[in-house]
């Protein structure tokens, strides 16, 4: 599997016309039951082997803001899966920087 997403319903039923698996969430307690099945961080069954997890984990804004600090303590160990995020269904955050922003702010390039 390369990618895995996970948040609202709608937005995971579309990726999975697609043909990327996923799981959609609606509180903090089943982003965080998730991603942790998915980050193999879980020690119960559920989780996902080594091989089966992603390369690429895929989270809508509200998922990244329920999960911010998961996803820094994730990101700083430098572990697979990468995480991207994308707006969610009511479209971009206002205030919440794109990845654009973040390349712009990084190298001084705009993208």
């Amino acid at each position: 599997m390369e990618y895995f997403v996970i948040g609202e319903r709608e937005l995971v039923l579309g990726f999975m016309l697609v043909g990327v698996k996923g799981c959609s969430v609606s509180n903090r307690q089943e982003a965080l039951d998730s991603f942790f099945r998915v980050t193999g961080q879980d020690n119960s069954v559920s989780r996902m082997s080594a091989e089966d997890r992603p390369k690429v984990l895929i989270l809508t804004e509200d998922v990244a803001d329920m999960l911010s600090d998961e996803i820094k303590d994730w990101q700083m160990k430098g572990n697979a899966p990468l995480i991207v995020e994308i707006p969610g269904l009511q479209g971009h955050i206002q205030g919440r920087k794109t990845l654009s922003d973040a390349i712009r702010e990084a190298i001084g390039i705009q993208v």
